[in-house]
């Protein structure tokens, strides 16, 4: 089989066009910056404020060029899933996919159900429905849990076909989930040509994995395959919210993404088709520097598939791919140490030759999502002591509000850009239900990013000093957090607050009040955190995300 031949010309006129637009914004807002700080003269304070602005400006130039990119192209191609270019997809289900899902130390009555009702429909179709298998790759150690983990697996295969489910359990946990993973697919992986790779919280549907598998059938260059992913089972009010501003974003930013990236994708990891030939072939990690081993596998695999001139694409649809989010905000931050673990050790990579030039800006990409962190959050406390020593007097209060408004709007304009195509055209009479659900995630989104930012820092801190490099199970499930707990995990940020209002209070009623809505973050850390991770288990919660699963977006609430 031929890898995938894509016009390089034409990718060479997206890549040109995205560069052009990303170094536009990148300029504008540093321009605006400088004009906006030099007032009567610089300060220290000042020129240090540009100076972080400036190098996190590519980054944010970046994510509002995919937003504007995305935003276009989805509302010039209404109703088209396929606005990345993909193959058109054959008619009939030829190939042996195995369906594997990785798990260690998971509660296997949330693990399980979900992959009854996939396997069952999938089994149930008259074109090759007998062409599907579940693997269950452990790497639970010995004891309890694997012993009641064989016996509900046993359960769930006895009412399939004997050969249509397969458990596997390694003793150790080399390589964690991507050495579970090649070591099943070098043991023969079923005698299948596809493996669709799932999370232990995967939720995927039978029409869905069909269409994955036609398409990939239909493009022999294709090693890669993958939806974009939205929430399910949100039982939080942090989880449902969350899992709302991403799903937006999410779809807004992968349409953009794909535009230019092309057949050069990004992998997530899970909820993906994947071509079990060229990913053994290819895809095998390198070992790090000492030996270590690699944490965040799926951005090096897609580039080693990428250098190898194979396909890695991402459909922009999220209708039957799901995920469960992190129910609270101190899930969501221990899942993020374990992400910044992994995404940075790419440090290591970045110069080897078997690696793809967009599979390495792809890693770059990830490291700077939270190396920028610092010089981000560094600005609040620059500002601080800038207005608290008087440097900003001279400062244009509409410039500064028109400099602050403009970075909020490119930061987030993938999500925002999602909230207006679905505004543009909602099924019924949703809309103030949409606009009201809107608001609470962007009033919430602005709170999580000051309290992310000072996380992020003190995260880095931690890696840098060797700590936190484990990989532990993610929390999934709704526990609720204690006032104290959150204190003792968040206090931190609120005292960092207390320390920031004051100095931009001493600065006059202006200084605070514009900087209130970042700091509210910070300041009320503790109350955010507490009451927006309360388990909300009613009916119609559960309801309300689980219909989701296989939904486009634009049929009303997304979350």
């Amino acid at each position: 089989m031929q890898p995938l031949q894509v016009p390089r010309e034409r990718l060479g006129l997206r890549r040109s066009a995205m560069a052009g637009l990303t170094l536009a914004v990148a300029g504008g807002l540093v321009g605006l910056g400088w004009w906006v700080l030099r007032g009567d003269g610089w300060t220290a304070w000042e020129a240090l404020i540009l100076l972080c602005l400036t190098a996190n400006s590519p980054w944010i130039g970046l994510t509002a060029a995919t937003g504007i990119i995305g935003l276009c192209l989805r509302l010039a191609a209404p109703g088209r899933a396929d606005v990345a270019d993909p193959a058109g997809p054959s008619t009939c289900i030829t190939a042996r996919t195995v369906l594997a899902v990785c798990i260690r130390l998971e509660d296997m009555d949330a693990v399980l159900p979900p992959l009854w009702p996939l396997l069952r429909d999938l089994r149930a179709m008259a074109d090759g429905g007998d062409r599907f298998v579940l693997a269950v790759l452990s790497d639970t150690p010995d004891g309890t849990a694997a012993d009641a983990e064989k016996t509900a697996v046993a359960h769930l295969a006895a009412a399939f076909p004997e050969g249509a489910v397969l458990y596997r359990r390694r003793s150790g946990n080399a390589g964690y989930k991507a050495g579970n993973l090649m070591d099943f697919l070098d043991d023969g992986a079923a005698e299948a040509e596809f493996l669709l790779a799932l999370d232990a919280d995967s939720v995927m549907s039978a029409s869905t994995v069909r269409r994955l598998v036609l398409q990939m059938q239909a493009d022999p260059g294709l090693a890669i395959l993958q939806p974009t992913i939205a929430g399910h089972g949100a039982d939080t009010s942090f989880g449902r919210v969350f899992g709302f501003g991403q799903r937006h974003g999410t779809r807004i930013w992968a349409t953009g993404q794909a535009w230019w990236q092309g057949p050069q994708g990004p992998y997530w990891g899970h909820n993906a088709l994947i071509r079990i030939a060229p990913f053994c072939a290819h895809a095998r990690l390198p070992a790090l520097p000492g030996g270590g081993v690699i944490l965040s596998h799926d951005h090096v695999e897609a580039a080693l598939l990428h250098a190898a001139g194979w396909a890695v694409r991402v459909l922009p649809e999220d209708a039957g791919s799901a995920e469960r989010h992190p129910p609270d905000l101190q899930a969501l931050f221990s899942r993020d140490l374990r992400w910044a673990a992994g995404n940075m050790q790419y440090r290591h990579l970045l110069r080897r030759a078997d690696l793809g030039r967009i599979g390495r800006f792809q890693m770059v990409q990830a490291m700077l999502h939270y190396a920028l962190t610092p010089l981000w959050f560094a600005l609040l406390p620059l500002a601080a002591v800038n207005a608290a020593t008087g440097g900003g007097e001279g400062t244009s209060r509409t410039a500064l509000l028109l400099l602050l408004g403009g970075c909020f709007l490119a930061l987030n304009l993938p999500k925002l850009a999602g909230y207006a195509e679905t505004l543009w055209r909602p099924a019924g009479n949703h809309r103030w239900r949409l606009l009201g659900m809107m608001g609470r995630e962007v009033v919430l989104g602005l709170m999580v990013d000051a309290i992310a930012a000072f996380d992020r820092t003190c995260m880095l801190a931690r890696l840098a000093g060797g700590l936190g490099q484990g990989w532990e199970p993610q929390a999934r499930a709704a526990r609720g957090l204690s006032w104290g707990e959150a204190g003792r995990r968040f206090g931190a940020q609120t005292l960092a607050g207390v320390l920031l209002a004051a100095l931009f209070a001493s600065a006059g009623p202006f200084a605070l009040v514009a900087a209130l809505p970042i700091l509210a973050g910070l300041l009320l850390a503790v109350p955010v955190v507490v009451l927006t991770a309360r388990p909300d288990h009613s009916h119609a919660a559960v309801l309300r995300t689980a219909k989701l699963v296989d939904r486009p977006i634009r049929s009303g609430l997304a979350d």
